[in-house]
C-alpha cells in the first residue's frame, strides 16, 4: 500500500470512477457531521476572503483498491474505507452546481459539473465520477443530474438540501463573493490522505482491519504521553501528586474537555478539539529541557482543573451568589458557556474581580441564552461567540459589565426587551431548545413569584403541560371560534396559540389534566402548589385573549429575571430569526412535500399573511413554491421573480413527486404541518406521554378504555384492529396503552439482548381520532430501521394497501393512515406485521 496527501481536486481528476462495494453501508452523515465539515469550510472561505494564507483542512483518509480497466473507459476504484467523506463533498458540490445556476453563473455550473461530478465523455454509469452503494444510487444520481426529485427524505437527500440551505443562507447575507470562495476551498484547501492498495490486495480484509482497530488514545492521552517524556528527572513525582488526582477527580472525558478549555481561555480560541495535543505540544515545545517551566505548566493546569470541577459540579463552590449562578446553568445543560465560565473563575483565583461580580456576570450569560432560545434565535455561532469571550473581553473595567457590553455586540444577537415580549406573545414556545430548558424556564417564572412556601423542584415530578390541550375535544373549538379572525378556522387559531410561552405551565398532575375543558381544568389547578397555576384558576375562561395577557404577564416578569442588552433595542437592519427559520424550513423539505402559509407562521410564530407577504416580496428564497393555500392550491398572488424562467408552480411541484386532484389541490398526504418543518429542523417536538409508549405492559382498564373508544368512535374496524393485535400477541409481541383520555395503543415488541435492550414498535393506534401513526421517526434510530431501505420496504408494504397513501418523504417521520382500513383489510396488516416481525428477528439472529 503506498499513501499521499493530496487535495480533492487532484485526487478526483481525470477519467475515474470511485465505487463503494455493496458490503459498504449506505450513506449515513447525518446533520451534526454536515454542520462540523461547513463550519471547518466557513472558516477557510474567511481566512481565503481575507487575503489569508490558510493551512489545509485534514479531512481524514481515503483508501483506495483499484479496480477493473476497460480499453477506452475509465479507471475504476473500489472505495475501501472513507466513502461517507467522498459522498458529502460530491453533494456539496451538487449543491454548490446548483447554486450557481440560480445565480446565473452558467460558466461555473459547467466547470463544477465537468470537472468534479462526471466524466464528460463517458455514458451510462461511466457518467458518475461517484457510484455509491445500489441503496443509495438512485437518490445521488438525482442531485448529480440535478433532477426535480433530488433532495429526497434519505440521508443523500437531506445532505444535498443542507448544503442548498447554507450556500442560500450566505446568499441572503449578501456577499456575491462567498461561492467562487467556497469552491476554491473545497476544491484546493481540504486535505485527504489517499492510500491505495495494491492489486491482489484482500480489499474486505483491508476494510475489515480499518474499521476494527480497538480505542484509540484520545487527546489527553497523547499530551500525557509527551509531557512527561519532557520530564525525565521529576515526571514520576509530578505524576503522583499532580497528573494522576486530576484525571481521577475529572475522569477521561473532563480532562480531555479541560485540557481543550486551557487552551480556549488562553486566547486559542479557533483551536478544534480534534486538535488538542497538537496546539498543545506546540505550545509547550519551547520549554523543553527546563522541568521547572513544566512543572509549573502542570500546576497551573490542576489549579485549573478544581476550577473547573466547580463548574462541573457548582456544591463546590464556596461563594453563596457564584454557587447558585453556576448551579442555573449546570441545570440549563450543555458546554457552550464553560469557556467564560472558567475565564471568570480564573479572574477570581487572580484576586482581578470578586465572586459577587463574576456571579453577576454568569447571571448575564443565562439571560443571553435563556433570551435566545425564547426568540428561537439561531444557535449556529453559538460556541464561537463564547469561546471568543476570554479573549475578547475588555479588561479595563468590572468582568460583569464587560461581559454584558461583550454580549451586546451587534452580531452576537442578545434580544431586546421587544424582541422578547413578541416572541412570547408568538413563538412555539414548547418547541424551542430541550425540554430541561424549557422547563428550567417555567420553573424560573415561578420562583420569581416569591411564594411564602415554595416548591421543592427537586423532589417535584413537574411536567409541562398544554392549558388549552395539543388534541383539544369539540367544547374547545367552540370557545376559540368565538375569537377567530376572517378566513380563520378555530384549528388556525388553536394551532397559533398552543404551544407558545402563554399556554404552558408546570404541573405533576399532566394525566388528569388531559384534553379535559377547562372548568375541569380550573378544578385541578385550584389545588396545586404553583403559584402560576392558582393565576391560571382564577381565570373565567382560556381561549386567545387569557393567553395572550398571560403571556404579556409572563413577559414582564422575564424582562426583570433576565436583564437584555445594553442599549436594549433591535439593531436597525437586522433581519427577523423568524424568517432565517422560514428560509431555514423551505430547503429541509424532501422533494415531494408542501406546506402551508398557516403551518409556516405556526413554525416560526408569525401570521399567514405575513408569511404570504415575506415570500411575495423575495421570491427568489429557496423552495417557496412549495408554500400553498390551506387547501392546497397555489396561491393566486404567487410570482416568479422577474425575469426568471421557470415551469409553472404546479408542474415543478408536479415533477417533484407531488401530485393534485383535478382541482388543483396538493394531495393531503404529502403536506408537511408545522410540527414536521419543526422535526425536519432538528428541533425537540415532544409529544405528550400518551402518545409514547409505556412500560407498564398490558394493563387491563386502559385496555378496556381503548376497546370501548374504538367501538364507540369506529364499530366497523372494530374487529378487524382487535384481530390485528391478536395476531401480533401470537408472533410473540405485546400491546402497551396510553393513560390519557384518548387511549392510545402501541404493539410492542423486544427485539434487543441483555447487554443492549431494544423494542420496536411499527405504529400507534388512536381510537378517537381513528389514526393509525406509523413511526419512522423512532424506527430511524433502531436496528433494522436505521436503514432507509428497511423502512421504505415498510412503507411500500402498507401502501400497497387500500386506503393507505404514505409519502415516502416521510421517512422519518410519524405519517398516518385511517383507522377505517382495518375494517376491510386487516389481514392485509396482519401480513405486513408478520414481515416486521421477521426483519426484527433476522436482524437479532445476526447479531447473535
Amino acid at each position: 500500500m503506498r499513501a499521499q496527501e493530496i487535495t480533492f481536486l487532484k485526487l478526483i481528476q481525470g477519467d475515474k470512477q470511485f465505487q463503494v462495494p455493496l458490503y459498504q453501508r449506505t450513506y449515513s452523515w447525518g446533520r451534526e457531521q454536515l454542520q462540523r465539515l461547513w463550519e471547518d469550510v466557513g472558516e477557510l472561505v474567511e481566512q481565503h476572503l481575507a487575503g489569508e494564507t490558510a493551512a489545509p483542512h485534514f479531512l481524514g483518509s481515503v483508501v483506495l483498491a483499484p479496480g477493473q480497466l476497460q480499453a477506452g473507459g475509465v479507471q475504476r476504484w473500489l472505495v475501501v474505507d472513507g466513502q461517507q467523506r467522498l459522498t458529502t463533498l460530491m453533494l456539496a458540490f451538487a449543491a454548490l452546481r446548483d447554486h450557481l445556476k440560480e445565480m446565473g453563473d452558467t460558466r461555473g455550473v459547467d466547470r463544477v459539473h465537468r470537472q468534479i461530478l462526471v466524466n464528460e465523455f463517458h455514458e451510462g454509469a461511466d457518467h458518475y465520477r461517484l457510484l455509491p452503494t445500489q441503496a443509495d444510487r438512485e437518490a445521488f444520481t438525482a442531485c448529480v443530474q440535478s433532477r426535480a426529485d433530488a433532495g429526497g427524505s434519505d440521508n443523500i437527500g437531506a445532505a444535498y438540501r443542507f448544503f442548498r440551505g447554507v450556500l442560500a443562507e450566505v446568499h441572503e447575507a449578501g456577499d456575491e463573493r462567498w461561492p467562487a470562495a467556497v469552491e476554491t476551498v473545497l476544491k484546493d484547501l481540504l486535505s485527504i490522505v489517499e492510500i491505495t492498495a495494491e492489486p491482489g490486495d484482500n480489499v474486505y480484509r483491508i476494510f475489515e482491519s480499518i474499521n476494527n482497530t480497538g480505542v484509540g488514545l484520545s487527546q489527553s492521552d497523547l499530551l500525557r504521553n509527551y509531557v512527561f517524556m519532557l520530564l525525565p528527572k521529576r515526571g514520576e513525582r509530578i505524576y503522583q501528586e499532580l497528573w494522576l488526582p486530576m484525571q481521577q477527580s475529572l475522569g477521561p472525558k473532563n480532562l480531555e474537555l479541560l485540557v481543550w478549555l486551557d487552551l480556549v481561555v488562553r486566547g486559542h480560541y479557533k483551536t478544534k478539539q480534534s486538535e488538542i495535543y497538537r496546539e498543545q505540544q506546540k505550545r509547550l515545545q519551547p520549554l523543553a529541557g527546563d522541568e521547572d517551566a513544566l512543572q509549573r505548566e502542570i500546576e497551573q493546569l490542576a489549579e485549573r482543573a478544581g476550577r473547573f470541577l466547580r463548574i462541573v459540579d457548582p456544591a463546590r463552590e464556596q461563594c453563596p451568589a457564584l454557587r447558585t449562578a453556576l448551579e442555573r446553568l449546570a441545570s440549563w445543560g450543555g458546554q457552550t458557556h464553560y469557556p467564560l465560565a472558567l475565564h471568570l473563575l480564573d479572574l477570581v483565583a487572580a484576586g482581578r474581580t470578586t465572586p459577587e461580580d463574576a456571579a453577576e456576570a454568569l447571571g448575564y450569560v443565562e439571560s443571553y441564552l435563556v433570551r435566545r432560545l425564547i426568540c428561537q434565535t439561531p444557535t449556529s455561532n453559538l460556541n464561537r461567540i463564547f469561546m471568543e469571550a476570554p479573549k475578547e473581553l475588555e479588561t479595563d473595567r468590572p468582568a460583569a459589565e464587560a461581559v454584558r457590553r461583550f454580549l451586546s455586540g451587534r452580531r452576537r444577537r442578545w434580544p431586546s426587551d421587544e424582541e422578547l415580549r413578541e416572541a412570547i406573545r408568538s413563538k412555539p414556545f414548547y418547541w424551542s431548545g430541550r425540554p430541561p430548558q424549557r422547563a428550567f424556564i417555567l420553573r424560573r417564572l415561578e420562583e420569581s413569584y416569591d411564594a411564602s412556601e415554595p416548591v421543592d423542584f427537586a423532589k417535584a415530578a413537574l411536567t409541562v403541560e398544554h392549558i388549552l390541550p395539543q388534541r383539544p375535544a369539540p367544547q374547545w373549538f367552540a370557545l376559540l371560534a368565538e375569537e377567530t379572525e376572517e378566513n380563520q378556522t378555530p384549528q388556525e387559531l388553536h394551532d397559533l396559540l398552543v404551544h407558545t410561552l402563554g399556554n404552558l405551565t408546570l404541573t405533576g398532575d399532566n394525566a388528569k389534566l388531559s384534553n379535559h375543558p377547562f372548568e375541569r381544568k380550573q378544578q385541578i389547578f385550584d389545588s396545586s402548589a404553583l403559584r402560576m397555576n392558582l393565576e391560571i384558576a382564577s381565570a373565567q375562561r382560556w381561549g386567545k385573549a387569557e393567553i395572550l395577557a398571560r403571556a404579556d404577564r409572563l413577559a414582564e416578569r422575564a424582562i426583570k429575571l433576565w436583564p437584555g442588552p445594553i442599549g436594549g433595542v433591535k439593531p436597525a437592519g437586522e433581519d427577523s430569526p423568524g424568517w432565517a427559520e422560514l428560509r431555514a424550513a423551505l430547503v429541509a423539505m424532501p422533494s415531494g412535500t408542501w406546506t402551508t402559509y398557516g403551518d409556516v407562521a405556526e413554525l416560526i410564530g408569525s401570521h399567514p399573511v405575513a408569511v404570504g407577504a415575506y415570500l411575495g416580496s423575495n421570491p427568489t428564497v429557496f423552495g417557496a413554491y412549495r408554500v400553498l393555500t390551506a387547501e392546497g392550491r397555489i396561491s393566486p398572488s404567487f410570482r416568479w421573480a422577474e425575469g426568471e424562467d421557470r415551469p409553472a408552480p404546479q408542474d415543478l411541484l408536479t415533477s417533484e413527486g407531488v401530485r393534485f386532484d383535478s382541482w388543483g389541490r396538493a394531495r393531503r398526504s404529502q403536506r408537511l404541518n408545522a410540527a414536521e418543518l419543526a422535526t425536519l429542523l432538528g428541533k425537540d417536538v415532544a409529544q405528550q406521554v400518551s402518545y409514547d409508549p409505556l412500560p407498564e405492559g398490558e394493563d387491563p382498564a386502559a385496555a378496556e378504555r381503548f376497546r370501548s373508544q374504538l367501538k364507540q368512535h369506529w364499530p366497523e374496524a372494530y374487529p378487524g384492529v382487535l384481530a390485528a393485535l391478536d395476531f401480533w400477541r401470537r408472533q410473540g409481541g405485546y400491546v402497551t396503552y396510553g393513560r390519557y383520555e384518548e387511549t392510545s395503543c402501541f404493539p410492542m415488541l423486544d427485539t434487543g439482548t441483555s447487554r443492549s435492550p431494544q423494542v420496536l414498535w411499527p405504529f400507534g393506534i388512536y381510537p378517537v381520532s381513528g389514526s393509525i401513526e406509523v413511526v419512522f421517526q423512532y424506527l430511524k434510530s433502531r436496528t433494522p430501521f436505521d436503514d432507509t431501505e428497511q423502512r421504505r420496504e415498510l412503507l411500500n408494504r402498507l401502501n400497497k394497501i387500500d386506503g393507505i397513501d404514505l409519502p415516502e418523504a416521510k421517512l422519518e417521520l410519524r405519517p398516518s393512515f385511517p383507522v377505517t382500513v382495518f375494517a376491510q383489510h386487516s389481514e392485509r396488516i396482519c401480513e405486513v406485521l408478520d414481515w416486521f416481525v421477521g426483519a426484527a428477528a433476522l436482524e437479532l439472529a445476526r447479531r447473535a
